[in-house]
């Protein structure tokens, strides 16, 4: 795989994004999917580095998550932000990785997202339901570096 565009088909991607408009619909929260190529530095401080590049970290509840992704490194993080982390079970980002990770060893990488995605979803629904007159703070399209 040469490039992060080869990595998903549009339509994979189109997917993924129905997918977080669909997890976001009943929430305040946002999802955000970031893929790349590879980094230097080390994988959570680079995915800290996209989250706050991305604004993930100015939600007005804190309730910001990102699937990070290093495509050549074969590597992923979960970065949730702070209000969604004080709420959710002890465990909850390691299932979640979980999840994503065994699609992800069977090749299938849209439905690993997908199902990281709803699984994101499912708690921010939870702590932070939709109230009235909440509004879509961030893109649902996935970022590339």
């Amino acid at each position: 795989m040469s490039k992060v565009e080869d990595f998903l088909t549009k339509e994979e991607e189109q997917a993924i994004v129905e997918a977080i408009r669909m997890a976001e619909k009943e929430t305040s929260g946002e999802i955000r999917v970031h893929i790349e190529k590879t980094t230097s530095k080390a994988h959570y401080d680079r995915a800290l580095e996209i989250f706050h590049d991305l604004g993930m970290d100015t939600t007005e509840l804190q309730n910001g998550v990102l699937i990070y992704l290093a495509v050549e490194d074969h590597k992923f993080v979960i970065c949730g932000d702070k209000g969604i982390n004080e709420v959710v079970p002890e465990n909850f980002w390691d299932s979640t990785k979980d999840v994503i990770a065994a699609q992800f060893k069977i090749g299938n990488f849209k439905q690993g997202l997908i199902d990281g995605i709803i699984k994101a979803g499912e708690q921010l629904q939870k702590y932070f339901p939709y109230q009235e007159g909440d509004a879509n703070e961030l893109s649902n399209e996935i970022s590339k570096g």
